[in-house]
Formats: C-alpha cells, structure tokens, sequence
C-alpha cells in the first residue's frame, strides 16, 4: 500500500485518530482530528492513548522505541534509552540532582545505553527527556531492534558534511560554525552548555511568550529563567541590569504569537553588558532572516521547515562568526550527542529541495493569512508580516515563514467546531510538506492555559502550518470550516 498524499488526503476525521503524520514508520506528528481527542490526549485519557500508533518523540516514547525497552521495565519503573554514554549520563545526572531521593541507574539494552528510573525519579526522568531532545531516535531504536539496517559511518559522515555545508550556504558562514545534533532542543541544550563556560551558574532572559520547551528547559535543566515581555527596550535594560543573566533567549518569530523583538536594540544593550544572546530561529529560517550581526548562537529545529517531511528530529546551532565570543563558543559546544547516521542520511535527502520550497510555503502560508484577515468569522490573525521587527531582519526577497495563528470572533464553542470539521491533517509539529492545525495552547500548556492568556495567548487559539497544497483548494476548506 502507498503512503497516504496528506496534500490531497488528510487526516481529519475522527476515524484518523491516532494516525502518523506523515504515513511514516518515523513521523514526528500524530493525527488529534477533533478537539475532544486534544482534551483526552491531555487528560491521558486509555482509550485516546491506545489508539496513537506513534507520538511527538520528546512527549513521549515512539512504539519503536517502547519495543526496545518494555522487557526491561521493572514494576514501577521506567527506562529511557539514549545515543550515547554521555548524553545517559546526563539524564542520570539530571535524576540525582532533582531528585535525590529517587534511584536511577544505567543499563544496557542490545548496545543502547539507557536510563532507568523508579517512580520517585521518573518525573525528572522524564523532564530530562522532554526539554532537551537527547534521547535515542526512532531509527536508532530500529536499528537496535534489527528492524532496519544500520547504515556505514562513511555514508553518515557524508551526510553530515553535506548538511553543515547546506547550512553554512544559507547563512553565509563556513561550515565549521554550525554542529549538529539529535533535535532542536539538543540544540538548544548545547547552546546552554557553552554559555555556560561564559556566565556559569545564572539564569536566563526569555523575551517574547516562546515555545514551551525553550522556557523549560533552562527553568528546569539549567539555572532557572525569567520571561520577559517587554515594551520597550528600556525594560530590556533594567532587566538586563537587575538578573545580569547568563544570556537572553530570542525567537524569530515567537511561537505561536508569531512576533519579534528588537533584536539589534537588544543585542546592543545585552553585548555591552557581556551578556550573549541565543535565538532560535526555526520559523523565520535563516533563508528569510539575517540575525547573524546581532546573535552569538542560533539553534534551529530542523525537524521543521528545513526537513520539511516531518519524519526525521534534528537540530543544529550556529556559532555567529560576528559574534565577540565567537571562538571560545565554538570551541564550547558540547556534542554529547550527535546526530546518528540513519537520521543524517536522511535529512540530507529530505532537505535537498529546502530552497525551493520553503519559499513556496512561506507564500502560502502569506496568501492564507491575507484571507484569513479579511473573513467575517475571525477576531485576529497572528503573523510575521504585522511585526515591524521581523520586516527588519528579512532579507530581499525573503518570506515570512510557513506559520500563522487566529482566533474566531464566537469564543471556543465555534472553535471546537471549526476545528472538528476543518479539512486539514491536525497534530503537533510544523514544518512540513502538508498543512497542519493545532490547538496550540490547549496542546502546549494545559495544565496551564490560565497563566498563558495572561501572558497574552488565549486557550482557543488555532496555529496553522502551511503546506504545499493549492492555496486557493486550501482555503476552500477554511471557507467551509467556517461555514458549519
């Protein structure tokens, strides 16, 4: 049987529940068709659990990866597979500095050093897992299962190279900049791990409402972070003053409000303080976006738009060449972890096309915000092309991203409908060839929808990954959502 076209087939309906987006033994997204199945995904619901045949691989562990461990989870115990010795390490490390009082340990299973935690250390365990991407991969754990063959180093090796190398042309930097790692998170847990040699010990400065694991990660993982919001640059400055933090966190855009601050304004404040400043710019891209001159470190999803098939977790940090702790950051970045062969090959094929296609996305997803704007039934659309900030790092010529975010007039009932009868293939994640909604708060911050719509993100929120479909056949489908 082929692969389901999600462009002309998506996973919609409620019979879709469950299902990997895309038709993939390694897809990074699952099908939640309707807004009930979000709320027992949420809720943990048996039922709604059972019938996920995989799951986003930070939030949990793929089915590959559950074969792998299951003989070897003891009575109230947990075990968390990872690539290498160091990044297990790690984890244990993680366990018996949160939780003392919990027991962990290291084992091996078929070649695969792992992690297992009884119950008192599991939450940690499992944080560890969540917030830094460190963990084994679906092919890794395929590999490991004898399910798939491993491919040479040689072929890896190569793989690598010609991704560094695509990166590096994107930016216009040279390929020694950029290391690679297992997810963006991996990413961003390697840019917090070389800060740390700078300014060790401190917390760091979150500006923008961002995605979540890049909030938690240095709460949780690191030493602890403040969310800022800032109005103007003169909060920066009395923050930066106040927390001398050990480096300020940017998206580019955020996720999902989809806005920029001043970065060369706070570049400039935070750099003469010494203070580094790390942004992640895996919506805007580095095809759209020139923020090199005002960051020291850049960490990108290339699970996202870069793979752009939604089947393969990578990430990557670039070392800013402008940047004026350019050489000990490159020489303190840490790969505890590196991107596996199989993963390799894979994105480098994946990502053959990323030229072309982002900027085709980026149209789209531009075309669906303009309609999206002027419809009767919407109260807002959230999108680059509305943030002067993000106008003023875009390159000539440059797109906006593939992401956009809106809210309907009539409050949540109509956007439980809207959502449950919207065409569209709906899950986490984004990025890739075919469209994808999501209830991004209710999905991200469940437990904590209250403080989110504080922070200005209201719990009805729909996000909206723009794909490759005609866009004119894409909003046919937006048109009758809204029309039910």
């Amino acid at each position: 049987m082929s692969p389901r076209n999600l462009l002309s087939d998506p996973a919609w309906q409620g019979s879709d529940l469950g299902h990997p987006l895309p038709d993939s033994p390694h897809a990074v997204s699952v099908a939640l068709p309707r807004w009930r199945d979000v709320i027992a995904y949420e809720e943990k619901d048996p039922a709604c659990r059972a019938a996920l045949k995989t799951i986003y691989p930070r939030f949990g562990l793929h089915p590959l990866i559950q074969q792998l461990v299951q003989r070897s989870e003891l009575a109230g115990t947990k075990v968390w597979p990872y690539p290498t010795e160091a990044a297990a390490q790690a984890a244990l490390a993680h366990c018996q500095r949160k939780g003392p009082d919990g027991h962990s340990e290291l084992i091996a299973i078929a070649g695969v050093f792992c992690l297992r935690s009884d119950a008192e250390a599991s939450p940690h365990a499992k944080a560890f897992w969540q917030h830094t991407g460190l963990g084994l991969s679906s092919r890794q754990a395929a590999i490991a299962l004898g399910k798939e063959a491993a491919p040479s180093n040689e072929s890896g090796e190569a793989a690598r190279r010609d991704i560094r190398q695509r990166l590096a042309d994107i930016h216009g930097v040279n390929a020694q900049q950029i290391s690679l790692h297992p997810a963006g998170m991996a990413g961003l847990h390697a840019a917090l791990s070389a800060i740390q040699t700078l300014r060790p010990g401190r917390p760091t400065l979150q500006l923008g409402f961002p995605y979540v694991d890049v909030l938690k990660q240095p709460q949780v993982v690191f030493h602890g972070s403040v969310l800022l919001q800032p109005q103007s640059l003169a909060e920066v400055e009395a923050a930066l003053d106040h927390l001398q933090p050990a480096a300020v966190i940017v998206e580019l855009p955020s996720n999902p409000l989809l806005r920029c601050v001043d970065l060369p304004g706070v570049s400039a404040l935070a750099r003469s303080r010494g203070i580094p400043v790390i942004a992640d710019d895996t919506i805007g891209t580095g095809i759209n976006l020139n923020a090199l001159p005002h960051t020291d470190l850049i960490f990108t999803s290339l699970t996202k738009s870069f793979a752009g098939r939604g089947d393969v977790m990578a990430g990557s940090v670039l070392v800013s060449p402008q940047s004026p702790w350019a050489s000990p950051l490159l020489k303190a970045v840490p790969i505890i972890a590196p991107l596996s062969d199989a993963d390799a090959i894979a994105l480098e094929i994946a990502s053959r096309d990323v030229l072309q296609r982002v900027p085709q996305l980026d149209a789209n997803a531009l075309v669906l915000a303009e309609r999206l704007d002027s419809h009767p039934a919407v109260q807002r659309v959230l999108h680059p092309k509305n943030c002067p900030n993000f106008r003023a790092l875009m390159r000539n010529g440059a797109g906006h991203g593939c992401l956009l975010s809106f809210e309907l007039k009539d409050g949540q009932e109509r956007t439980k409908r809207v959502y449950d009868s919207l065409r569209i293939s709906k899950g986490p994640s984004l990025g890739a060839h075919f469209s994808l909604v999501c209830p991004y708060t209710q999905l991200a911050h469940y437990d904590e929808l209250n403080w989110a719509k504080q922070c200005g993100v209201p719990a009805d929120l729909l996000r909206v990954s723009v794909g490759l479909e005609d866009p004119d056949a894409l909003w046919i489908r937006f048109e009758e959502a809204f029309a039910d």
